[in-house]
């Protein structure tokens, strides 16, 4: 993996909106600048997945959030979906969207809107590509979510998704290790949780975590027929490289472990966490395939 990251041309669009947010509502610039570390890193990951399927391909994003990179790869030429229900955890993305959609209203690049919850999915054999970055672990069903987001594939597409790993004890919203179960780790950790004054609903968010982990996506997938499953063990890699190029994420990481991660990644042996099995890492990055 290069150090230098591939810069995605998404600069225009993220500068776009910072000049109408700051005209419209200042004070959610802050929050505004978390997202568009978001987008600026999804664009980024799914490059490659995106000069597999070609322009004007239909592509789906589950939970868009912000709607920011479903906007800029409208931009770019690409038939999109976005997939965002305004869920439990999510009330503070209402203005940000509001001001974002009506600027890419404005520059002809809004995507196709589906408000539901992914449960609610009902589309068969129609996207080339679908993603989410950080969103599985918000779903009230994941395996309901990964088999309607499978069926709306066409042959051979791919649904690629990240999110954490809960069978590493560490919770990454909240900053905290993980005690057996969610319910023990509330137990002991209530009040640093929903006294979290850097979320800015921390109960909304707490109880949408579902404790996704590896053991049970494999499982699910397994159980469907016509789906490929692969992990990507050098995900976690390209996390320790981002702590040293996005500043918004580092805030939201104890100091004590940005030391520690810049500290590893300046010696260069953050390489050797992509050899560590997956099932121990902190993080998921995964592909389903449809076969058929």
């Amino acid at each position: 993996m290069s150090d230098t990251l591939y810069i995605p041309p998404i600069e225009q669009w993220l500068n776009d909106i910072r000049l109408y947010v700051r005209e419209k509502a200042p004070e959610i610039l802050s929050l505004l600048e978390i997202y568009i570390g978001e987008a600026k890193f999804g664009r980024n990951l799914i490059h490659n997945d995106l000069n597999n399927i070609g322009k004007n391909a239909k592509i789906l994003e589950v939970g868009a959030g912000s709607m920011i990179l479903s906007c800029q790869l409208v931009k770019e030429g690409y038939d999109v979906t976005a997939l965002e229900p305004m869920g439990s955890g999510y009330s503070h993305f209402n203005q940000m969207q509001a001001l974002i959609l009506d600027l890419a209203n404005h520059q002809n690049s809004s995507p196709q809107i589906m408000h539901l919850p992914v449960e609610k999915l009902d589309v068969q054999n129609n996207f080339d590509f679908a993603f989410s970055i950080n969103v599985m672990e918000h779903v009230e069903d994941v395996s309901l979510a990964l088999t309607l987001i499978g069926n709306s594939l066409k042959e051979k597409a791919v649904y690629r998704f990240t999110c954490p790993n809960y069978l590493f004890p560490y919770e990454p919203h909240f900053n905290i290790p993980t005690l057996f179960s969610k319910s023990i780790t509330e137990k002991f950790f209530k009040k640093l949780i929903f006294n979290k004054i850097k979320i800015p609903d921390p109960e909304g968010t707490w109880n949408s975590l579902n404790w996704i982990n590896v053991h049970q996506i494999k499982k699910i997938v397994h159980s469907l027929s016509h789906f490929d499953l692969t992990f990507n063990k050098h995900y976690v890699v390209s996390i320790f490289e981002r702590i040293l190029h996005d500043s918004e994420f580092c805030k939201r990481r104890s100091g004590w472990m940005i030391h520690i991660i810049k500290g590893i990644t300046h010696l260069r042996l953050h390489y050797l966490f992509g050899f560590i099995p997956i099932i121990m890492q902190p993080t998921i990055d995964c592909k389903i395939t449809r076969l058929e």
